[in-house]
């Protein structure tokens, strides 16, 4: 008797713990909230090598996903879980870096560097640029230009007001 009684007891604590329908739910929500698992850093590496050695070209989410492996959505989601940002945010990021640096060097006009760095058009390549660096890359060029010169060339302030934004005349 007494296995019987163990035996109907083990079957009713079995039942009591036997997933329900709102555990999977909760589950999906958990790894909504950020619990997923990132992108194998080999393959980080790989997207990441890729990106750069092609930011002047129109890369998209599938060509990507297809430099690892995956799936469009599913990289999307382990790369985001990855870096903390989506994969078009890390392009244009990487493109503005890279354009920084070309901007600093003054071989090339700005049309030239928006093209380099994979914009189609100069206007986009500015409005991007502003967003992102808080000055376009014509001001930006002008402040990097006027910081190479020797010190007591220029005013702190104006050196200021040009990384602001604003106009200096004179």
């Amino acid at each position: 008797m007494a296995t019987i009684t163990t035996a109907a007891n083990a079957e009713g604590i079995s039942l009591l713990s036997a997933p329900t329908i709102e555990e999977p739910i909760a589950e999906r929500t958990a790894l909504r909230r950020g619990d997923m698992i990132a992108l194998p850093a080999c393959r980080l590496r790989r997207v990441t090598e890729y990106i750069l050695h092609n930011l002047d070209k129109g890369l998209t989410l599938e060509e990507l996903a297809a430099v690892v492996y995956m799936s469009p959505y599913h990289f999307a989601r382990l790369f985001k879980c990855s870096t903390g940002v989506p994969p078009h945010r890390f392009v244009i990021r990487q493109r503005i870096a890279r354009a920084r640096a070309c901007l600093e060097r003054r071989e090339l006009s700005i049309a030239q560097i928006s093209r380099l760095v994979g914009f189609r058009t100069p206007s986009h390549f500015t409005t991007v640029f502003h967003r992102l660096a808080g000055v376009t890359p014509r001001t930006y060029r002008m402040a990097t230009r006027r910081e190479d010169r020797p010190a007591g060339t220029e005013s702190k302030m104006a050196a200021f007001t040009l990384a602001a934004g604003a106009r200096v005349v004179g």
